[in-house]
């Protein structure tokens, strides 16, 4: 396989292709409409899950016709499809910041670790939907994929500018490292956000941050 080009290994891929949804509707009350519809999905396919969730319970908890979904969506996996788009903002998170030479990275890996657990335990029945759909679409868990690459390549490339400042254990593989600590966060949670084991973020963060510290040999500041 080629490599990437350098420009575009930290770009972070959409979630969901949109690019086949219907064109939105130019008028207040269509944008209202639409609005609705999308919001009342995610309602629907968090409680439900995205398998037992169905049209009518869609256009039921929207108050509106089965006609009126179909002025807007094809099926229910495009406005699946839209309700991602509409949350992308929402869940993006960025990774580990980049690490100026001045910053502490201890305090840096905390900063990121909170924003990434409190995004988690905001959008935690989201996120179990999205493991759900990533089981049984192709593209969809394709595009998870490249997600989590990019944003273990962005993480990486501050453990390697640590590194270079001789400030972590420089026999360390970064992005392996990236791809483990990475996903040692992401388990916890999953873990307490989508299937209830319910820890505090604080709790999360205070033990996350310190095993990344840890592993990396960071101990302080220097």
């Amino acid at each position: 396989m080629s490599e990437q080009p350098a420009a575009r290994k930290d770009v972070v891929p959409a979630l969901a292709d949109t690019s086949g949804l219907k064109e939105p509707p130019t008028t207040r009350r269509g944008l209202r409409t639409r609005a609705a519809l999308v919001a009342s999905a995610r309602t629907v396919f968090e409680r439900d899950g995205f398998l037992a969730s169905r049209l009518t319970d869609i256009t039921a908890e929207a108050s509106c016709s089965t006609g009126t979904f179909y002025t807007y969506f094809n099926s229910k996996e495009e406005i699946f499809l839209a309700v991602m788009e509409a949350a992308r903002d929402e869940m993006l998170h960025p990774g580990m910041p980049h690490v100026e030479e001045a910053d502490d990275p201890v305090a840096v890996i905390e900063a990121s670790n909170r924003a990434y657990f409190e995004t988690y335990k905001r959008n935690g029945r989201l996120m179990r939907l999205q493991e759900q759909v990533a089981t049984i679409d192709d593209d969809f868990r394709r595009r998870r994929l490249e997600r989590g690459e990019a944003f273990a390549r962005r993480n990486a490339k501050s453990i390697q500018k640590l590194q270079e400042d001789g400030r972590v254990d420089a026999t360390l593989d970064p992005m392996m490292t990236s791809r483990a600590l990475s996903g040692m966060v992401s388990r916890l949670a999953y873990s307490s956000f989508a299937l209830g084991e319910n820890w505090s973020v604080d709790d999360l963060v205070e033990t996350s941050t310190r095993l990344w510290a840890n592993a990396l040999g960071l101990t302080a500041e220097r």
